[in-house]
């Protein structure tokens, strides 16, 4: 199976079990031998475009700005990946998710455009996974709701989109979302698996040459 393999080095860099500390103090341990590790594209006869969107809420102890993450998968590879802090406060946790939701979704959308003018249109809808209920519901229910009045524009915006027929915001439970990757710290053994579920590993093992 064809494959690629990118390296980001980090030489000046301390190694940590987590990208962000999740008890918000020095850790005096890591991960040693990670400074190979890179992204894995691997050759794929599935076409299909799937998101996954995660937002820590709040979650900026000194502003309260909420900071969301997402990444996009064409086919087993990891096609696009983001995180951002937000410019302006959610009232809600359901406020700033379907903020983050409206994020992927303009990704997606600009994706699709790309693949069709490179003559490989997909025939099927994206998939745009959320851990929010309220988020989820929202995306499809036409019911305004008075916590909603301040993403009116993302609302209307996703909704387009569903109807279209060009995404679906589904559910999906926190233990396989993997964009919390890029929001808030993991346990290690989380971390480490959803690193993997990214395609970020080390590189192959080298194979000693027959002479």
């Amino acid at each position: 199976m064809a494959r690629k393999h990118f390296t980001i080095q980090y030489d000046n860099c301390n190694p940590s079990r987590t990208p962000v500390d999740t008890e918000s103090k020095p850790g005096p341990d890591g991960v040693p031998g990670t400074l190979d590790f890179g992204l894995h594209l691997y050759a794929s006869s599935t076409t299909s475009l799937v998101g996954y969107t995660d937002v820590d809420w709040a979650g900026c102890p000194s502003t309260r700005m909420s900071t969301s993450g997402y990444c996009v998968f064409l086919g087993d590879n990891l096609l696009s990946w983001s995180a951002k802090r937000h410019h302006t406060l959610s009232r809600s946790s359901a406020e700033a998710e379907y903020r983050g939701v409206a994020n992927v979704v303009a990704e997606t959308a600009w994706l699709r455009n790309l693949l069709r003018e490179l003559h490989s249109p997909l025939s099927t809808a994206t998939l745009v996974y959320c851990d929010n209920v309220s988020a989820v519901y929202m995306s499809a229910n036409p019911v305004q709701h008075q916590r909603t009045k301040h993403i009116e524009i993302d609302i209307h915006f996703v909704r387009d989109m569903v109807t279209a027929g060009q995404v679906n915001v589904l559910h999906i439970p926190s233990r396989y979302q993997y964009a919390d990757i890029f929001t808030k710290g993991l346990p290690s053994a989380l971390f480490e698996e959803f690193r993997s579920s990214l395609s970020v590993r080390p590189p192959p093992a080298q194979t000693a040459r027959a002479y």
